[in-house]
């Protein structure tokens, strides 16, 4: 195989949402896999509907996956010359000509094709017919329309879908050029990718009808056809059309939710691609096994409980470290300091006593937050269980024993509740409960031994006496 050319061209239009992540992951896969080529081209011709603001979204969302790319980011609207010469060459050649029909005819024979239940094709009114030469109205206003193949058939070999033929007479002579001179999406489309040299298209199958629009240009304008590979759609739970409910979002929501990168790519690697049985994969995993001959021809199904069961077990692989300093930054956007004498052996500590429980990282800023502040406020509702029986007499046992307790470590504190488990009678739960809630204002924490050890001597000892006076002022 030469080498491989590829492209991601989104159209900053709105957020760079899950379908297109996936399809620049396919192609970037593909690109590393097979050592080549990833070409980031923004596709930016429709001025009135893309911003600066949609395309720093595209820019940040790949950042932030890690999709780094090898050229570009190359701008459609700094091309315009390429496709001024492009037309004139079609024009040349009498593969394109002009069209002088009025925005007003066109629209009369469309809801005249409609009633008459025809295809609204253009009726190829301006197209000079064999021997005739194109008629010429000045400036008049006008657009170019490519003169499209009317019979025979246009095949693709799709790398996905197979052996797909099209009938030429079902094929309409598009604009190339509007009014205005500026050039429309297939036309741009193609002009780039033959001369970025492109390969291999990999898109979503949503283009596919746009394939022998584009095959037949390819060839008027006497380029290669890259070879075509188009994926499934991405469907919601209810198999319609993904919502943002169900998980059409930004990107960058997910990053905002508490996703890893490496799990995001994970989950989206496997929305229409499998490698056997498995479900977990690092990058350089998917780098080394991803290929287009395990894509499906089915439509994927997004389900955002998997995705958050595979970020936890990202979670659980990661190095400590980065994922803490992710979430110590949200404690302190929410406006809890961070200890500048806290130690990476304790964060790693804490991590580990918290990670087990944690599908994203929002859940593990919440799970940590107790640990960082001097004291707690005790969630009345969610601990009122914890707090059945008789917790202050608890809470004054757990107390005395742990005033004295030397080393004061999750070993130690063991040891001292299975002293007090047998002097007391208590199961566990009644004796690790009323201190767990008094210790983190809540009713779920890690265990009872980490979370001593975590939050230290003092400030256990002082939380358990600040919550024996909340439990008398409730009476």
């Amino acid at each position: 195989m030469s080498e491989v050319r590829v492209r991601f061209a989104p159209s900053p239009t709105g957020f760079l949402h899950v379908g297109g992540v996936r399809t620049a992951l396919f192609n970037w896969l593909f690109a590393r896999h097979h050592k080549g080529v990833f070409i980031l081209r923004i596709e930016d011709t429709d001025r009135e509907r893309s911003t600066p603001e949609a395309i720093e979204l595209i820019l940040d969302g790949m950042r932030w996956l890690g999709l780094d790319w090898d050229e570009g980011p190359f701008y459609q609207t700094e091309r315009l010359d390429l496709y001024r010469a492009g037309v004139e060459k079609l024009l040349a050649t009498g593969h394109a000509y002009r069209c002088y029909c009025t925005q007003e005819e066109l629209e009369a024979r469309r809801e005249q094709a409609m009633t008459e239940k025809r295809p609204p094709m253009y009726n190829r009114a301006c197209r000079p017919r064999a021997g005739q030469v194109q008629r010429d109205m000045g400036d008049h206003p006008h657009t170019i329309r490519f003169a499209a193949p009317t019979t025979g058939q246009t095949v693709v070999d799709d790398l996905i879908r197979g052996r797909i033929v099209f009938e030429n007479s079902q094929l309409d002579d598009l604009i190339i050029a509007r009014s205005d001179g500026t050039p429309t999406y297939n036309f741009c489309v193609v002009m780039d990718d033959a001369e970025m040299g492109i390969t291999h298209v990999i898109r979503g199958d949503d283009h596919l009808n746009n394939t022998p629009r584009q095959a037949v240009m390819y060839a008027a304008l006497g380029h290669e056809l890259p070879r075509f590979a188009h994926l499934p759609m991405i469907l919601g739970p209810d198999k319609k059309k993904l919502s943002k409910r169900d998980g059409a979002a930004s990107v960058t929501d997910y990053r905002d939710e508490g996703l890893l990168p490496s799990a995001m790519i994970n989950y989206l690697a496997r929305l229409g691609w499998s490698h056997g049985d498995q479900e977990v994969f690092t990058v350089d995993e998917l780098i080394e096994k991803f290929g287009l001959d395990a894509v499906g021809k089915s439509a994927a199904v997004f389900d955002r409980e998997k995705l958050y069961w595979i970020n936890g077990q990202h979670m659980k692989a990661a190095d400590a470290l980065p994922v803490m300093a992710t979430a110590e930054a949200r404690l302190a956007g929410g406006g809890i300091a961070i200890d500048a004498g806290i130690t990476d052996a304790w964060r790693r500590h804490l991590y580990g006593a918290c990670v087990e429980r944690c599908r994203t990282v929002a859940e593990l800023a919440a799970m940590i937050a107790p640990f960082y502040t001097e004291s707690v406020e005790i969630d009345a509702e969610g601990t009122a269980k914890a707090f059945k029986g008789e917790p202050d007499l608890v809470l004054e046992q757990v107390a005395d024993k742990l005033a004295t307790l030397e080393p004061f470590n999750a070993a130690s504190v063991e040891a001292a509740f299975a002293d007090l488990l047998a002097s007391t009678g208590l199961g566990l739960g009644k004796l690790a409960s009323p201190v767990r809630a008094a210790v983190t204002g809540r009713a779920v924490s890690p265990g009872i031994y980490d979370v001593l050890a975590l939050v230290g001597r003092e400030r256990a000892l002082r939380r358990i006496a600040d919550a024996r006076e909340w439990l008398k002022a409730r009476g």
